[in-house]
């Protein structure tokens, strides 16, 4: 999932994603112009000054929640998945095909962040004074994936294990019967809490963005703001290429359907998506969708949809992976391959319970900058035209959802083919709503 809700300062005036946008441009044009003046007082009372205490105590506040937002959300993510002996052959699909979708998601994106080097050039090392850290090898990166002490995981901020640790409680809460029904009700409340929280600096984001954004353009200049249009159009591309390429050929040879016909029927539910940039609140488009136009029976489409709604971030991978390599490239970073194997390992475990409110895809963005090496301040970059993208993240995301739905529909012998196969099926007359299926 990415960070779908459409939040709004104060439920008036300005949405917080125009208020990022405007800080954004606001730190751009401001830091061209100070490059203008005169005087070393601009690089100490504001360069080094005011911008730097101001973005640094923004990115702390994203660092402070990457280990209690990982942790809980994973714990009632995992837990709610059901009791794995009831979740049967159905559960064991559907979680397998979005966890392999998203791991080639965030495959793709890595390669083609690789290939394409969209922050070759920018030379943003001297924005950030930044120190290097030793890659560990492959046989420590599994080694560590189960802690000997999760209290020291969490306190070094080490994500994988973190993330073993928290699945293994979350599963084990599904295991544990009326005890493990009050430990997770506990848990959903901290999670309220955490996501309130969220909320809360999220709020605060303009004004680190138009900091950090400040600081970046009076050290890098203008000519870095082009790498950052390839990146845009680089991540927009890969969520293009993931839906007509991996969707549709994973739906072709498990199916042996025609995937012309489920791309055609998925437009209403495209549009749904990219005017809500929310997956949860397209569930129900998405479920007619599937049901009446493309012939799924509700007993499966009832648990997959819910299901892709909550673990499936096909988009937010594509743009966790490009975002490394853009970063690690900008900054003149060299990752190793464990550095980018570790990175498919994290998005692909992460996906599971990461919430659906703003803000969070940027901080598991920190979680991963942070599990590799790379500059936090990087993340303001992201930010700032993140919003950009978030709509066609979700039209990706409720696309897999609903391409994931087909395939054990079909498998379970309980998809329409008739309906399928007719392109007018389920069209939604002048007198329907189409939120409701």
């Amino acid at each position: 999932m990415t960070e779908h809700t459409q939040v709004s300062s104060s439920g008036k005036g300005l949405s917080l994603n125009s208020r990022i946008l405007i800080g954004l441009a606001a730190g751009i044009a401001v830091g061209l112009i100070l490059r203008l003046l005169p005087g070393d007082w601009i690089n100490v009372w504001l360069i080094d000054g005011l911008f730097q205490v101001v973005g640094r105590l923004f990115i702390n506040a994203l660092q402070m929640l990457v280990v209690p937002l990982v942790l809980i959300s994973l714990i009632c993510g995992a837990s709610a998945l059901g009791d794995p002996s009831r979740l049967g052959r159905l559960g064991g699909k559907t979680l397998a095909l979005y966890l392999l979708t998203t791991g080639i998601a965030v495959t793709l994106a890595l390669t083609a962040g690789l290939l394409v080097k969209p922050g070759a050039g920018a030379d943003l090392t001297s924005a950030v004074e930044y120190v290097g850290s030793t890659a560990p090898s492959l046989v420590e990166v599994l080694i560590a994936l189960i802690p000997t002490n999760p209290i020291r995981a969490m306190a070094e901020g080490s994500m994988i294990p973190i993330i073993v640790f928290a699945l293994l409680i979350g599963v084990s809460i599904t295991l544990a019967g009326d005890a493990g029904k009050r430990t997770r009700s506990i848990f959903e409340d901290f999670n309220d809490v955490i996501m309130r929280l969220v909320g809360v600096i999220m709020h605060l984001a303009p004004y680190g963005v138009f900091a950090l954004i400040t600081r970046l353009a009076f050290t890098a200049g203008s000519e870095f703001f082009g790498n950052l249009a390839i990146y845009v159009l680089l991540v927009l591309g890969i969520l293009v290429l993931h839906v007509m390429f991996t969707y549709t050929l994973v739906l072709s040879l498990l199916t042996r359907l025609n995937p012309v016909l489920f791309l055609r029927k998925m437009w209403a539910a495209w549009l749904f998506a990219f005017s809500t940039a929310s997956s949860n609140a397209t569930i129900p488009v998405t479920l007619r969708t599937v049901e009446k136009r493309l012939g799924a029976d509700n007993k499966v489409a009832s648990f997959t949809v819910p299901l892709g709604a909550t673990i499936n971030m096909d988009g937010t991978a594509i743009m966790q992976g490009i975002a490394t390599a853009f970063i690690a490239q900008a900054y003149g970073i060299d990752l190793s391959v464990t550095q980018y194997l570790t990175v498919v390992i994290l998005v692909i475990m992460a996906s599971i319970g990461a919430a659906g409110v703003p803000g969070v895809g940027i901080v598991l963005l920190a979680t991963v900058f942070a599990q590799v090496g790379l500059p936090q301040e990087g993340i303001a970059l992201i930010l700032g035209v993140d919003r950009i993208l978030d709509m066609a993240r979700t039209a990706v995301n409720i696309t897999g959802d609903a391409m994931v739905t087909t395939v054990v529909a079909k498998s379970e012998g309980e998809l329409d083919e008739s309906i399928y196969n007719d392109p007018e099926a389920g069209v939604i007359r002048d007198d329907e709503s189409p939120a409701h299926p």
